[in-house]
């Protein structure tokens, strides 16, 4: 049985006019955890929202196969229900619609199973308290109000109720402080598994400080350009990312 859980081929993306990405290929294994570093405006998180096939970026050649099924024409929510969660850089507030109205609602849509209150309330309380979030958050409108580090942990949050395949985080780790960066790495450690995988997007190795990673690839230039294991993190926080740009 195939550990292969994503492959990127030879991926080519255009926002408007500009080509972003140039020939991505990016294999990732049932339980694996990968990075993508690179500088601001390389093509991260154009990355992300091309596996979610977000409209905003047009594929221009190339394909993505997940769980062996190519998903690179599909919709963004037919993607999401075969298994593909992304938190997001900067979360949206919804104001008039609780965490927990909206985490029942996205199980539901991703299951396709009714959810029994009772029993979800008591795992979202589990995970809040898991992630130190507040549990009177629950009933607050989603992300309105909260801070940035609240905000982020809610990401985390959905990750955990959702429990996708694969899970893309991008930035997660931006305007945190060292405390809820360790919470949200606690986070991305109590979803790992065997039969899942996480792509975390980041442009600086502070969230690599206490979570253990299998590969981290630099991206410059809409290309990978370099693939190492942590240690390339290291070398990217000493020296930054001047030795691979072109």
């Amino acid at each position: 049985m195939s550990k292969e859980l994503i492959k990127i081929n030879n991926l080519y993306v255009n926002a408007g006019d500009k080509e972003i990405l140039k020939g991505i290929n990016l294999k990732i294994n049932k339980g694996e955890v990968h990075v993508i570093m690179g500088p601001n405006g390389s093509g991260k998180t154009t990355t992300a929202n091309a596996i979610l096939n977000n409209p905003v970026y047009k594929k221009k050649s190339g394909n993505i196969v997940f769980d062996g099924e190519d998903i690179t024409n599909l919709k963004t929510d037919e993607i999401a229900r075969r298994g593909v969660f992304m938190s997001f850089q900067l979360p949206e507030e919804i104001p008039g619609v609780s965490v927990t109205n909206f985490l029942k609602y996205a199980k539901n849509k991703v299951t396709g199973k009714p959810v029994k209150i009772f029993k979800f309330k008591e795992e979202l309380k589990k995970y809040m308290e898991e992630l130190k979030m507040n549990p009177e958050n629950m009933e607050r409108s989603l992300n309105v109000g909260f801070s940035g580090g609240e905000k982020k942990k809610n990401e985390i949050l959905q990750m955990l109720v959702l429990n996708p395949k694969f899970a893309i985080l991008d930035e997660t780790d931006s305007g945190l402080d060292v405390d809820a960066i360790k919470t949200v790495s606690k986070g991305i450690e109590m979803f790992k598994n065997n039969d899942n995988a996480v792509l975390i997007i980041t442009h600086n190795t502070k969230i690599l400080h206490s979570l253990k990673v299998d590969y981290v690839h630099v991206l410059i230039n809409g290309k990978i350009i370099k693939t190492g294991g942590q240690e390339l993190a290291d070398q990217i926080e000493e020296h930054g990312y001047s030795k691979y740009k072109e």
